[in-house]
């Protein structure tokens, strides 16, 4: 890798971190994200039709997938090779890093929850969860919305910071770039329904890939940053042992054990999507009644763990400054 990735990873955390993405530029453009969506709905609208054979529409999924991927990647190529050549071409690049970036944003949403359930109470929460998460919010009460509200910022932590940030480091801009296009390929096709179990099939599998050294990643910052937190390192070590394997994703448990444990709480478990109740293992040995206080508590654990993940990439920065 050029040495002077890590400098624009370095960047481009303190960008996001600070100043997340400018709420002016979503409404002007959208965001990158929103793009790359936008070219999976045109593949699903047009190409998962219900009468094709399940075997055909499984291979039109993973053709899209992989054109989509091409075209996001030399679509991120290219704008990494422009602002190479132009002055100042490296805040350039790191300022379009930071916008495949999540750590404010994740901050913001689930930091609400914590106010909506103080202010509020449960009515305010459920509506607040809502935004992050895509179970049944009326079938939570305040526990099950502070636990829904901690787990959703313990997987994102992966899927919006650690990992985006680890394929930036292997890959520059085309790397980060092409993780998102699978991220997002998962959450809108990468579903286990009638119409997206053969379609979506490739974007679940790539997703399952791409997020195995992230989640693991996560799980590590979060046991690292635990006693910067006030919390436990050693349950969250052992949580992770025991638990983290046993959750139906072969990535989320990862972070979510380690959060559970570092936290005391037990997290996971059965939970209802759109009317279906999901059974799943449950993460930790703790608490289930969680609160307000609670996310407060898992918001601290998951800044401490990006000064951490922040602290790592600038010692790389200055170690690979020095050859």
């Amino acid at each position: 890798m050029p040495p002077e990735t890590f400098i624009l990873l370095v960047t481009a955390l303190l960008i996001d971190a600070l100043f997340g993405y400018p709420a002016v530029l979503l409404k002007a453009v959208g965001h990158p994200v929103m793009w790359i969506g936008a070219l999976i709905g045109f593949a699903d609208r047009n190409l998962n039709i219900e009468d094709w054979p399940r075997l055909t529409r499984k291979l039109c999924g993973a053709v899209s997938v992989l054109c989509i991927l091409a075209l996001v990647a030399a679509a991120a190529a290219a704008v990494q090779r422009i602002a190479s050549s132009l002055p100042c071409g490296s805040i350039l690049t790191a300022l379009a890093a930071s916008t495949l970036l999540a750590s404010r944003s994740l901050y913001e949403h689930v930091r609400d929850v914590a106010v909506a359930l103080e202010k509020g109470g449960l009515p305010a929460g459920r509506l607040a969860v809502s935004r992050i998460v895509g179970r049944d919010p009326e079938s939570l009460d305040i526990a099950g919305v502070a636990r829904a509200a901690i787990e959703s910022l313990a997987e994102n932590a992966s899927d919006g910071v650690v990992a985006p940030a680890f394929w930036f480091a292997a890959f520059g801009l085309p790397g980060l770039a092409a993780y998102k296009a699978i991220n997002t390929a998962d959450s809108m096709i990468g579903h286990r329904t009638r119409r997206h179990e053969a379609f979506g099939w490739a974007a679940a599998r790539l997703d399952d890939l791409v997020n195995l050294p992230g989640s693991r990643l996560t799980a590590l910052l979060f046991i690292l940053a635990a006693p910067m937190a006030g919390a436990s390192l050693g349950r969250a070590f052992r949580a992770v042992v025991e638990d983290a394997r046993r959750h139906r994703s072969p990535n989320a448990g990862w972070p979510e054990a380690s959060m559970a444990g570092a936290l005391a709480l037990k997290l996971a478990g059965p939970r209802v999507y759109g009317g279906v109740t999901v059974d799943d293992a449950y993460m930790g040995d703790g608490r289930r009644d969680a609160d307000a206080l609670d996310i407060w508590r898992a918001l601290r654990l998951a800044k401490a763990a990006w000064l951490i993940l922040f602290a790592c990439a600038g010692a790389l920065a200055y170690l690979t400054s020095q050859f």
